[in-house]
């Protein structure tokens, strides 16, 4: 239960370090990422909140 709670905090903790997509910090981290790395859904929203 104790390696449960450990691993929820820890997905909270990263989740709640991340930008917020479509800002800009959100869009510098993007634009430092390999493009091959990008998720489908990252590169759609790239597209809609940093391009245009």
């Amino acid at each position: 239960m104790k390696k449960m709670f450990a691993m929820l905090a820890v997905v909270f903790f990263v989740a709640g370090c991340s930008p917020e997509v479509g800002s800009d910090d959100w869009c510098k981290e993007l634009k430092e990422k390999p493009k091959g790395d990008w998720s489908a859904n990252e590169a759609t929203d790239f597209a809609k909140h940093c391009v245009f």
